[in-house]
């Protein structure tokens, strides 16, 4: 029997080393969006620690974020009405008008939240009790022949370029359904604006780094596991600490890591200096919840994870622009202070028997 369990973590971003390399990086439509944004945020690379190889990788994870997996990255729910006050419009700028946002999806309003406050007091205490209920909450193992589907809804802001011009565009928020089989080479991809009408494949015949079998086989001794982590994303952010941050993060959006591992997760990330809770986090779908989340001093940029208080459920994913980073670009500059540059809320998880299956049904 199919088994349903919704919202959910999550994902494993396409780190190189830690994890087989997928053969396709980012969905049909996205690569225009991440030439504009790494060309937006270059002098960020060009102060990060990574090596001459590095720039593949960048491309695709601008600031450091994701692969073709989204973070599925970051929130104006359709009904505007329902973040009034918590995300608003940050004034008249270009791609408010519905037409496109320049990475074939649609535009919408500028995405803006208020800022909130962040402490590290009790961080340590609130990852372990999230830690506690996902072992009390324990993932269900899918069969061979079936698929993890995973729905959520998501957005972006970036920087679009025409000739001399530039502007800050955020796309409308939309539906985004993956399915992936447990081996990682079967999978497939509906998300209107990106994937071509009725979908597209994600089929690789080297499997996908974010599979359930190759997430089966990562420690989950929570030293070993971020020792892993700063080994493997070492040199791909701009500071060794929100490297392996992100890395973890990357984890929460796409994929069940198995159970055991994804309690390791939440123990691995109290170790990570710098990580501190924000209350009032709210993701694409304008659910509220308390964030953990991380600043990276050089792009000015907080990651937010975002869980229901109550539960502690994994709601979704947030990135936020919090000061003006280190020495900006004038590109960088239109990005301003409360920007959301990328939101993503999970919507349903299931494990399911078939591609484009979504609801549950005996096997």
């Amino acid at each position: 029997m199919n088994t349903d369990r919704s919202p959910r973590p999550a994902e494993w971003r396409e780190t190189e080393g830690l994890l087989p390399p997928a053969e396709r990086d980012l969905p049909v439509g996205r690569h225009e969006f991440h030439k504009e944004r790494l060309m937006a945020q270059i002098h960020d690379e060009t102060r990060t620690t990574a090596p001459a190889a590095a720039p593949a990788a960048a491309l695709a994870r601008p600031q450091e974020r994701r692969g073709w997996f989204r973070r599925p990255a970051i929130v104006l729910p359709l009904a505007a009405c329902a973040l009034a006050g918590v995300i608003a419009t940050s004034g008249v700028l270009a791609g408010q008008d519905g037409t496109d946002s320049g990475t074939g999806l649609t535009a919408g309003p500028v995405l803006t939240t208020e800022i909130g406050s962040a402490s590290a007091t009790g961080t340590v205490a609130l990852l372990d009790r999230i830690s506690l209920a996902a072992t009390e909450s324990p993932t269900p193992e899918p069969r061979a022949d079936q698929f993890l589907y995973v729905e959520s809804t998501t957005a972006d802001t970036h920087v679009k370029t025409s000739g001399d011009e530039h502007t800050v565009v955020s796309d409308k928020p939309h539906r985004r359904q993956v399915w992936q089989s447990p081996d990682g080479h079967k999978g497939w991809l509906i998300e209107p604006g990106v994937s071509p009408e009725g979908g597209e494949t994600l089929d690789s015949p080297h499997g996908s780094s974010s599979s359930w079998d190759i997430l089966s086989k990562l420690p989950t001794d929570p030293d070993a596991l971020l020792k892993k982590v700063y080994a493997e994303s070492e040199g791909q952010g701009n500071s060794p600490d929100q490297a392996a941050f992100s890395a973890i993060g990357d984890l929460l959006g796409e994929s069940y890591p198995p159970s055991g591992l994804e309690a390791a997760l939440y123990k691995a990330v109290t170790k990570i200096p710098g990580v501190v809770t924000v209350d009032g986090a709210v993701d694409a779908e304008g659910r509220e919840g308390i964030a953990v989340a991380r600043l990276d001093n050089v792009s000015g940029e907080r990651e937010e994870w975002i869980f229901e208080e109550k539960t502690l459920t994994f709601l979704g994913t947030r990135h936020v622009q919090v000061t003006r980073g280190e020495n900006p670009n004038p590109e960088d500059l239109l990005i301003k202070p409360g920007t959301v540059t990328h939101t993503s809320a999970v919507t349903s998880r299931a494990v399911v028997d078939g591609i484009k299956q979504t609801l549950t049904r005996a096997s």
